[in-house]
C-alpha cells in the first residue's frame, strides 16, 4: 500500500512540472542542484527534475548500471565529441612564444590561471587574443595542441 501511495505522489509531481511557471521550476531545481545550466532550456530542466524526483523516491541507479549505460553511449552514439584534454600544466611552468618579432612569456599560476605582463588571465586564449588582436585557440597559439605532455 505504501508503494502505491508513493508512486501516486511521484506521478502527481511529475505531471505538475509542465504546468509550473519558471520561477517554480527554478526553486525546485535549486533544491537538487548547486548550479543552474549555462543555457537553460525548459525541456532539459524538466527532464533533469523528473530524474531527480524519481531518484529521490526510488533511489539512484546502481553504479554498475550507470557505467554500462555510459559505455554503451560512448560506443554507439552517433554524436562524436573530442576526447577531453588530459594535459595539465604545473604551476610555475613558463610558456614562451615569438610573434611578429616579439617574445612573449606566460607563467602558469597555482590557481589555474596565467600571468602575462604582470596581469592575471583565466585562459591562454585571452592572452593569445591580446597578443595577436584576433581570436585564437590559446593552447594552439602556445604550441600545446597536438603534442603529448
Amino acid at each position: 500500500m505504501r508503494d502505491i501511495l508513493r508512486t501516486g505522489q511521484i506521478s502527481e509531481q511529475l505531471h505538475a512540472l509542465p504546468n509550473m511557471k519558471m520561477p517554480e521550476l527554478w526553486a525546485l531545481w535549486d533544491q537538487f542542484f548547486v548550479h543552474r545550466p549555462a543555457r537553460p532550456n525548459r525541456t532539459h530542466i524538466e527532464s533533469r527534475l523528473i530524474y531527480k524526483l524519481q531518484e529521490q523516491a526510488y533511489g539512484a541507479l546502481p553504479s554498475g548500471t550507470r557505467n554500462m549505460l555510459a559505455d554503451y553511449g560512448a560506443r554507439f552514439s552517433k554524436i562524436k565529441t573530442a576526447a577531453p584534454s588530459t594535459r595539465t600544466l604545473l604551476p610555475g611552468t613558463t610558456l614562451l612564444r615569438e610573434f611578429d618579432g616579439h617574445k612573449y612569456k606566460v607563467t602558469v599560476l597555482p590557481t589555474g590561471g596565467y600571468e602575462f605582463d604582470g596581469q592575471r588571465y583565466k585562459s591562454l586564449s585571452a592572452i593569445a587574443k591580446l597578443i595577436t588582436g584576433t581570436q585564437w585557440s590559446g593552447p594552439a597559439f602556445f604550441g600545446l595542441k597536438g603534442k603529448k605532455a
